[in-house]
């Protein structure tokens, strides 16, 4: 069993910059692969980023390609989102999850909103 906690969320402006941070306990961080997902209102849920156990290979949604940058700390058993040039539509609340298929365990969420 996993727990994932997310943190980090918040306002800011549009072209700003936040961190999010998915801290597990429970079980080492480090068997598993990490995703990010992201869920606006009235959307479903998308896929944001995907990070592997070792954190060599990471994979982005188009729509933050070049934007955000997934890492890993697995010493700290955390996972970090940099989200930079944030736009409005970047607002959505943002899940981690993980485990053997890499969706077996979520956060609870923490909710990023960019104003413009």
């Amino acid at each position: 069993q996993v727990q994932l906690v997310e943190s980090g969320g918040g306002l800011v402006q549009a072209g700003g910059s936040l961190r999010l941070s998915c801290a597990a306990s429970g079980r080492i961080l480090s068997s598993y692969v990490v995703n990010w997902f992201r869920q606006a209102p009235g959307k479903e849920r998308n896929f944001v980023a995907h990070i592997s156990q070792s954190g060599g290979y990471t994979n982005y949604a188009d729509s933050v390609k070049g934007r955000f940058t997934l890492s890993r700390d697995n010493a700290k058993n955390t996972v970090y989102l940099q989200m930079n040039s944030l736009k409005p539509e970047d607002t959505a609340v943002y899940h981690c999850a993980t485990g053997p298929s890499g969706r077996d365990y979520w956060g609870q969420g923490t909710q990023v909103t960019v104003s413009s």
